[in-house]
């Protein structure tokens, strides 16, 4: 309950944790150049920005070149939409001829004659009831809205998912930036061997977030970039977008052939009417899935993660019925998690076995 009202709020204290923590080691890094951690925290979380600054920026750009040709694409979605209600006409045709035999497909059905009144009732006038008196207008001038109402009511619905999305810089930079007196502080409360295990479950959290992370991403590169070769062979508009879009959505669990198809269909629309191109990339994008799901993503990710498929699934049955599409990008990380903290809690060990491979 907790967990699906609160959404909003555990969703951005999670992805800030997995942003710090795969943050965490070029922190280190500037600190091993003689900096303190705070102003290395907000040196690395400058450059991130940065970073998605200038990748947002490019977005944009094609964006806008993109929108240009849209009424191209509004053009052949358009007659895509005529040919497949032709076809279905024809088919439904061709249903009726065939189930209907051909000596009733010719027969209309008989009309019964109208019947006539009598003389009477034809030569008597009908009584026409009496006009409503006419009704003033009255017209009421609605007052213009302000140009803030119309605002927030347009944003009333995403209104919390970007105030949680404004913090996540600044929790990562705390996060990091205290990250050293938090961990203390959090070892202080136990004692013994429990410290050490506390200890040794964050470090492997932390561990599996980062191998988890960067192995998606770079096998997110390997697959853009395998796309973009191809997809630019055939002269695809707007590859350089496309392609990283399909690479990066192939990666959702169980859903990601089908997801990463779309993009490169959809660019294909007004470049090409032949079937056999889109018959070739829809098996370009599969076997490029299938490849990097059986060969490179047990190296890449499956090396940390351990996670058997009946519990990946379950997982992302359950992350996705609590926090929607989100859930399911970040059931396995999640899952995973809980999975390291179990394998390093000895009481716990038995549950880390059945959640593993």
């Amino acid at each position: 309950m907790l967990l699906y009202y609160g959404r909003v709020f555990f969703i951005t204290v999670t992805i800030a944790g997995m942003i710090a923590f795969l943050l965490e080691p070029a922190v280190g890094l500037f600190m091993k150049l003689r900096m303190p951690r705070g102003l290395a925290s907000f040196v690395v979380c400058s450059i991130a920005l940065l970073g998605l600054y200038l990748a947002g920026l490019g977005l944009y750009t094609e964006a806008r070149l993109m929108s240009e040709d849209i009424p191209a694409y509004s053009a052949r979605v358009n007659e895509l939409f005529d040919d497949i209600q032709a076809r279905t006409d024809q088919f439904e045709q061709n249903v009726y001829r065939a189930i209907i035999p051909r000596r009733l497909q010719g027969i209309e059905p008989a009309v019964p004659p109208p019947t006539e009144r009598p003389a009477s009732s034809r030569t008597k006038k009908k009584q026409e009831p009496p006009e409503p008196p006419a009704v003033q207008e009255v017209r009421v001038r609605a007052e213009p809205t302000p140009l803030l109402s119309y605002i927030y009511d347009y944003l009333r619905d995403y209104y919390s998912v970007f105030l949680m999305a404004s913090f996540v810089p600044f929790l990562v930079y705390f996060i990091l930036s205290w990250r050293d007196h938090l961990r203390a502080r959090l070892l202080v409360m136990f004692e013994g061997e429990s410290r050490y295990t506390i200890a040794k479950a964050i470090d492997g959290v932390a561990d599996m977030v980062r191998a988890y992370v960067i192995g998606n991403f770079l096998l997110g590169i390997l697959l853009s970039i395998a796309s973009g070769l191809l997809f630019a062979s055939l002269g695809l508009p707007y590859w350089i977008v496309v392609a990283p879009l399909s690479g990066f959505l192939s990666l959702i669990p169980y859903i990601g052939m089908p997801l990463a198809m779309i993009p490169p269909l959809i660019s294909a629309l007004p470049a090409t009417r032949d079937p056999a191109v889109y018959l070739f990339i829809g098996l370009i994008v599969a076997l490029l899935h299938l490849l990097a799901l059986n060969l490179l993503y047990p190296k890449f990710v499956g090396s940390r993660v351990h996670l058997n498929p009946l519990v990946g699934t379950i997982a992302l049955m359950f992350w996705g019925m609590l926090w929607g599409g989100i859930g399911l990008l970040l059931a396995i990380p999640l899952t995973a998690a809980i999975k390291a903290v179990c394998d390093n809690v000895v009481s716990l060990q038995h549950y880390g076995k059945l959640l593993g491979d």
